[in-house]
C-alpha cells in the first residue's frame, strides 16, 4: 500500500500539521511530520513506533501549552479534605447552603455533642457563633470574617475543593504539616452518609492542618503568616 493510501498515516499527518504549540514541542512535530513525509523504502518509523512518538509528543503538548493544562486535574487529600488542582474551576456563584442539620450551639454544648476534642484559638477569643452540623460531624466557629472548621479528618474526606491553578503551598506549623491556598476557590460538604454533597460556595484563603485525629480548616484571614499565628495559638 502506498503511504499516501494508507489512512492512519493520513490521520497522523493532518493532526501535526493542525496542532500550534511553542517550542519546544514543535520540534517533535517536525520529526513526525519528517518521518511521515519519507518514502516507504526510506521510512525508519513503523506504524507502531509512530503511535509512541506521537504518544510522547502529545504529553509534552499537554505539560507545555495552557489548553493542555486545563485538561488535566490531579486529586490531593490532606486532613479530610478533597483538593482538585488543575483543570477548569470556575469560582462558584450564589448564595452558599447550610450544612445539613445545622445548629447554633454554646461553645459548652459543641464540646458535648462531638466525638472528638474541640480547641479554640487565643488569638482569637471566644467565638462570635458556633454551630454543630451533621449529626456533630462538623463544628463550625465564626468571628468576624473569619471561619474555623474542626472535623474528624482521619477516617474520610470531609469537604471538596476546586482550585483549578496554582497549587496549593505546604508548609509547617511547627511540626505540623499544613496546606495553604491562598486565592478563593469553590469548596462543597461531603456528608458523612453519603449522598450528593452541599453544593459548592466560595471560600476565602485558607490554612488546612490536623491536630490529632481532628482536621481544621481556617478561612477568611488573608495574610500566611497571620493564618499560622492563629493556628498555632489553638489550644
Amino acid at each position: 500500500m502506498n503511504s499516501s493510501d494508507d489512512p492512519f498515516e493520513a490521520e497522523l499527518r493532518a493532526l501535526g500539521e493542525s496542532l500550534h504549540v511553542p517550542p519546544p514541542p514543535t520540534a517533535m512535530a517536525d520529526r513526525v511530520l519528517t518521518a511521515l513525509r519519507e518514502p516507504e523504502p526510506k521510512r525508519r518509523f513503523t506504524t507502531k513506533r509512530l503511535v509512541a512518538v506521537l504518544a510522547a509528543f502529545l504529553v509534552v503538548l499537554v505539560a507545555a501549552t495552557p489548553q493542555g493544562r486545563a485538561a488535566v486535574a490531579e486529586v490531593l487529600r490532606f486532613a479530610g479534605v478533597e483538593i482538585e488542582v488543575g483543570g477548569s474551576a470556575p469560582l462558584p456563584s450564589g448564595s452558599p447552603s447550610p450544612l445539613p442539620s445545622e445548629t447554633s450551639a454554646a461553645l459548652a454544648e459543641a464540646r458535648g455533642a462531638v466525638a472528638f476534642p474541640l480547641v479554640v484559638p487565643a488569638a482569637l477569643g471566644e467565638p462570635d457563633q458556633v454551630r454543630v452540623a451533621d449529626g456533630g460531624q462538623v463544628v463550625s466557629m465564626y468571628w468576624d470574617g473569619i471561619r474555623l472548621d474542626q472535623y474528624d479528618g482521619s477516617l474520610r474526606e470531609v469537604w471538596h475543593k476546586q482550585l483549578g491553578d496554582p497549587y496549593p503551598q505546604q508548609l509547617w506549623l511547627g511540626t505540623t504539616s499544613a496546606v495553604w491556598i491562598p486565592q478563593q476557590h469553590g469548596i462543597e460538604y461531603l456528608p458523612a452518609g453519603g449522598g450528593n454533597p452541599v453544593s459548592l460556595r466560595l471560600a476565602g484563603p485558607t490554612l488546612i492542618w490536623q491536630h490529632g485525629r481532628v482536621g481544621l480548616r481556617l478561612e477568611g484571614v488573608p495574610d500566611v503568616e497571620e493564618a499560622k499565628k492563629i493556628a498555632a495559638s489553638a489550644r
